[in-house]
């Protein structure tokens, strides 16, 4: 279980990061059920021409946050689990706030 809850108004943004790709989740706490999701192995992120990986990352944080305006959400808890803000995740965050997020 997660120690970052989201809320009605802020559900939460889960990040997974393997030593490849990344996963992105909106989840909403309360019904247990994901809003909705983008990952580095996407449909949508393989017609995205990024050469390095945090290029990828920053393109699949405005890919997450245009999935999420389409459900009207603005604004998001920010779930990174254990991993460090740094590199992909800075990027990745960095992409979702170019997008329109709020964290």
């Amino acid at each position: 279980m997660s120690r970052i809850k989201g809320t009605v108004d802020r559900p939460r943004m889960s990040v997974h990061r393997s030593n490849r790709q990344l996963y992105v989740q909106i989840i909403d706490d309360y019904s247990g059920k994901v809003i909705t999701g983008a990952s580095t192995l996407s449909e949508e992120m393989k017609k995205i021409d990024a050469s390095t990986p945090q290029e990828r990352a920053r393109e699949l944080g405005k890919l997450i946050a245009s999935k999420a305006s389409e459900r009207k959400i603005t604004k998001v808890a920010f779930d990174r689990k254990k991993f460090k803000y740094h590199g992909n995740l800075k990027a990745l965050a960095e992409g979702a706030r170019e997008g329109g997020l709020e964290f």
